[in-house]
């Protein structure tokens, strides 16, 4: 069985420490790094599956970080705060994040966020997302190749995280089929939706930023109000 290694950047010794001891107990090979700088390094080095990255560090803070990560990688990252405002989860998943945690959190959770990413990265088959079995999907100018992550807007390559992408692929294949966020949520991320939750709403978000010609009034990706979403052939 292929072991998999995680990358934990954050400059607290002891929440590095902790985690490490969750994810060593579940089999996973911990990579650390205590700052930005170190730990693009070390991603650039070795093999990594997954990151679990601070925002709040000097230097170089988490933000940053994940922006740099985004430019050569495209593995999943979490990412862990002290602050509770929403901006801060905004911000966070607007660098290319997958998922993020408020500290202090229960590493229990983190455990299944992780075990929850790699799952969706490396084994979810996106068949199960779509109705059609086609490999390219055309639809609004867009032409997305399932097969390697490719992402055309009237030919002009789009840059999606996995997550970004899974979505874009679960409203594209049901064209005019309306999702609301838990259906968006449990399908891509293939867990449990929990009330409160506004991860689905900031990606979507995120996507209309990068696909929309203009991400206030969406053309592609619709609000059906009081609903969900959807994309029109």
């Amino acid at each position: 069985m292929e072991q998999y290694h995680i990358l934990v950047i954050d400059d607290e010794v002891e929440i590095v420490e902790l985690i490490e001891i969750y994810l060593l107990n579940e089999g996973y090979q911990v990579l650390k790094a205590f700052n930005g700088s170190d730990g693009i390094q070390i991603l650039e080095a070795n093999t990594v599956h997954l990151v679990i990255l601070d925002i709040m560090m000097p230097g170089i803070d988490g933000l940053a970080t994940c922006r740099k990560i985004r430019q050569f990688n495209n593995i999943p990252i979490i990412m862990l705060s002290a602050k509770t405002q929403d901006m801060d989860k905004i911000l966070g998943l607007g660098t290319g994040a997958d998922d993020y945690m408020i500290k202090p959190f229960n590493p229990m959770e983190l455990i299944a966020r992780v075990k929850s990413q790699l799952r969706r990265h490396l084994y979810f088959d996106k068949q199960n997302l779509i109705k059609t079995e086609d490999s390219i999907l055309n639809i609004k100018g867009l032409v997305i190749n399932k097969k390697n992550h490719q992402v055309l807007l009237y030919g002009k390559e789009i840059n999606l995280t996995p997550t970004e992408f899974d979505i874009l692929v679960l409203l594209a294949g049901n064209a005019g089929t309306v999702f609301n966020t838990e259906e968006i949520f449990e399908r891509v991320w293939k867990e449990k939706y929990f009330e409160s939750n506004n991860t689905v709403m900031v990606h979507i978000w995120r996507l209309r930023e990068k696909i929309e010609e203009n991400p206030k009034e969406p053309k592609i990706i619709e609000t059906v109000w009081g609903v969900g979403y959807k994309i029109e052939n």
